[in-house]
């Protein structure tokens, strides 16, 4: 579906201010936001706004208007092509080709607050990358013309050298309004990943604490994504390594392996499998996990291991009442606790930080190549990087 010129369409500003009034409708007066009331209904919350008030955040040139950009409204609209999609009548799937930003304005009424998840892998702003400059004052296709903007397949884009004088506002200014858009077409259980390197992660991770919150920080999941050592580097350093950021209300890592609970004693309770109880910490540290361990049916007594049990005394003899703890026949041995599927607070792991079993960019490449027939991009993403994240 490709976009057209057409008249303004629909902004989030709308949907803010429809939630702003909702929740301070004093602060509103012929449609209009009386900003006194709204500084008098924030109170205490309202930050110093004096001359030479010091504020913490991430600024840069052209902030306010990337700001702005975000909430102006679209002049496009999606028109169909019939025929020229796969399996059309069937497929669940939809490509849109037009400037993402458009494309999201357009979306944003009919899909605000119903994703669940979204993937970003943006231009990482090596000095190479084409960088969208963003300007919807005049007709699309007046403007790239005029910027000489229009590669050979007409995309609206341009390089950002590392040599310009705002290069990191550069790219600052592209990422600011898609993720001020992207937050509003987010669930309330919904997660957004964002793919990058050491070239912006910085700036990024500012901006995405600004536009989702910084309690909403996930964690950075860092992935190998080069398979052989880059020895041309002059520096001597290879970086072999990309990130990807992650915002949102959490993520639900693998199922756990239920394979590991049986049942072979017939125990009412069900399957358990055989847990480890023995401590990390010194006798300095932690004494009251110090302790010998003693099967009151048999008396034995076992030594207790040099970083103690992982739990007191008290616990321990509940566990022991439960007949959760497993006996070893002979004193050398170890006593391991009973832990029964019943009781796991959660069937999933959680999400490693180290995206290990991700292929690498040669993968992705292979994967392009064997659907197109030759290589359409550079370092693409392979597929289970996207199959991964939850």
């Amino acid at each position: 579906m490709p976009i057209t010129k057409l008249r303004p369409t629909f902004t989030f500003d709308e949907d803010r201010l429809a939630q702003l009034r909702a929740v301070v409708p004093e602060a509103f007066a012929d449609g209009k936001i009386n900003w006194e009331t709204l500084r008098a209904a924030l109170g205490e919350h309202l930050e110093d706004d004096e001359g030479d008030a010091e504020h913490f955040g991430l600024f840069w040139p052209g902030k306010r208007a990337a700001r702005r950009l975000a909430s102006q409204p679209s002049r496009g609209t999606l028109v169909p092509q019939p025929g020229l999609g796969v399996n059309e009548a069937t497929t669940r799937n939809l490509f849109i080709e037009g400037d993402n930003l458009e494309v999201l304005k357009l979306l944003l009424k009919s899909y605000a607050g119903q994703v669940k998840l979204i993937y970003i892998d943006p231009p990482y702003n090596t000095g190479n990358d084409f960088i969208y400059s963003d300007d919807f004052t005049e007709p699309l296709e007046a403007y790239l013309r005029r910027t000489r903007q229009v590669d050979e397949g007409g995309q609206p884009l341009t390089t950002n050298p590392k040599a310009s004088g705002r290069f990191h506002s550069n790219w600052l200014n592209m990422m600011y309004p898609r993720l001020l858009l992207a937050r509003q077409f987010l669930s309330q259980d919904g997660v957004i990943f964002v793919s990058i390197d050491d070239n912006e992660i910085h700036n990024l991770r500012q901006i995405m604490n600004e536009v989702f919150g910084e309690e909403n920080f996930i964690g950075a999941l860092v992935w190998k994504s080069r398979h052989n050592v880059d020895s041309r580097n002059k520096s001597g350093y290879s970086k072999d390594h990309e990130y990807v950021l992650a915002f949102g209300a959490g993520i639900q890592g693998r199922p756990i392996d239920e394979s590991k609970y049986a049942n072979p004693d017939d125990d009412p309770r069900g399957p358990w499998m055989s847990d480890n109880i023995v401590g990390l910490a010194s006798i300095e540290k932690r004494p009251n996990l110090h302790y010998p361990l003693v099967n009151p049916e048999t008396g034995i007594s076992y030594a207790c291991p040099p970083k103690g049990w992982r739990y007191n005394r008290e616990t321990m003899n509940t566990l022991i009442e439960e007949k959760k703890i497993i006996w070893p026949s002979s004193p050398d041995g170890r006593p391991r606790r009973k832990k029964f599927i019943s009781e796991v607070q959660s069937h999933f792991t959680g999400l490693s930080s180290l995206l290990t079993e991700v292929s690498t960019t040669s993968s992705g490449t292979q994967e392009v190549r064997a659907i197109f027939g030759f290589d359409v991009f550079e370092f693409p993403k392979p597929l289970n990087l996207i199959t991964l994240l939850p």
